[in-house]
């Protein structure tokens, strides 16, 4: 990314990077509370080490880049973040992440109230990862970590309109009990997230987004066979991978041919990443051939407490696995609903678009579709076969460069 080859070049010093993204937050978090926890001394005291790696010849792939880390103190020990500090990242402070007891995720809470939506403060950003999405979109930091349990990443990635990628489950080492939930990241530019998955997996850069790059085969679905998205959600992403088409990234396929079970929402948004007792255990319900929990049944068909997770997982990665014969991409709206209020999400299943692609694995990516009449943003949801993510980030990266879909800063951002 330009800022950490400006700090190898020695144009920039890692201090001085992060000194001016600490001075961001003092001035734009009151407010914005994207943050739990901010961590100036220690963030100072490590880019005066990157500073000093550097000028003892390291080659450092992130060096003096300002990071958003999502949860406490904790998460530093994380492998991932760990891969990050090792390619010279500072971890600048702890994102807002929901609250305790709350009943539901898609919101956080900063040390000064609850985060709210760069873009309308009296909306929510999204959650779980809402202070990450927050911060990023509202140009604090350029690089913030992220999990997915549901859809943590890649609503508030949507609702914030920056790019928000979700690892293939097990991909990357994960905490979660479930299973259910991957690391992910959340960025304002697709190559850096790329920048992000170099470093965490190792794998070398995806493929140059210019002009010579041959469309990949998409399937666009709007609602995966079950789901009722908003019509202004719809037609905002749907014009979003119509501008895809036009511009020679994807070759799309109009024909409704994603036929999904509905898996959800269970278990509840509250429980996303726990097994309350008497359910299976982390591994257990995630393998087919376990017993089938009676918490998670196929909803709306008859006898739908007889229909097991693993029958209905097994239905469901079959198709998923026969459409990414024929297909690179699946691409959806990320949300069925626009952002909501700080009351709460009422009725509104958010997750219902996301929440399949936990259960089954794939990874999948939110990138800025365009904006709602409510003045915020709208996400396009691009999902692949396993162990693709290099395919989501030059795809998402080809969306910036020609067709024009990339985040923009909102009103009143920090300079």
């Amino acid at each position: 990314m330009d800022l950490a080859r400006a700090v190898r070049a020695g144009r920039v010093r890692a201090v001085d990077a992060v000194a001016d993204a600490l001075a961001r937050i003092e001035r734009a978090d009151p407010g914005l509370y994207a943050f739990a926890e901010v961590w100036a001394a220690d963030a100072l005291r490590r880019a005066a080490g990157v500073d000093a790696r550097v000028a003892a010849g390291e080659q450092l792939p992130l060096a003096g880049v300002p990071l958003g880390v999502k949860g406490r103190r904790g998460a530093l020990r994380s492998v991932v973040v760990g891969a990050l500090l090792d390619a010279g990242c500072v971890p600048v402070g702890a994102t807002a992440v929901p609250g305790p007891g709350t009943a539901w995720q898609t919101w956080g809470l900063g040390a000064g109230g609850r985060t709210v939506n760069p873009w309308r403060a009296d909306r929510t950003p999204g959650g779980s990862s809402a202070g990450s999405a927050a911060a990023v979109a509202a140009g604090l930091v350029p690089l913030a970590t992220g999990s997915d349990g549901a859809g943590s990443v890649r609503i508030p990635a949507a609702w914030c309109g920056v790019v928000g990628l979700k690892t293939t489950n097990g991909r990357l080492p994960s905490p979660d009990r479930t299973g259910l939930a991957a690391a992910g990241v959340l960025a304002r530019h697709a190559a850096d997230a790329a920048a992000y998955w170099r470093v965490v997996s190792g794998r070398p850069e995806p493929a140059d987004a210019g002009s010579g790059e041959p469309p990949v085969r998409a399937v666009w679905s709007p609602g995966l066979g079950f789901a009722e998205p908003d019509a202004e959600q719809t037609a905002v992403a749907h014009t979003a991978a119509l501008r895809l088409a036009e511009a020679g990234v994807v070759r799309l396929t109009e024909a409704d041919a994603v036929r999904l079970a509905d898996e959800g929402p269970a278990p509840p948004l509250a429980d996303e990443r726990v097994v309350p007792p008497g359910r299976p255990q982390p591994g257990d319900s995630l393998r087919l051939h376990d017993p089938a929990p009676a918490w998670l049944a196929l909803r709306g068909a008859p006898g739908a407490d007889r229909v097991p997770v693993r029958l209905l997982r097994a239905g469901n990665d079959e198709r998923l696995a026969v459409l990414f014969t024929g297909a690179d991409l699946l691409l959806t709206p990320v949300t069925p609903n626009a952002p909501h209020g700080h009351e709460g999400p009422g009725a509104h299943y958010s997750t219902a678009l996301t929440w399949a692609f936990n259960l089954s694995g794939h990874p999948a990516l939110s990138i800025p579709a365009g904006f709602g009449a409510d003045g915020c943003p709208v996400g396009l949801q691009l999902v692949a076969a396993h162990g693709r993510e290099s395919l989501l980030l030059r795809v998402a990266r080809a969306a910036e460069v020609r067709a024009g879909l990339r985040a923009v800063t909102p009103p009143g951002s920090p300079p």
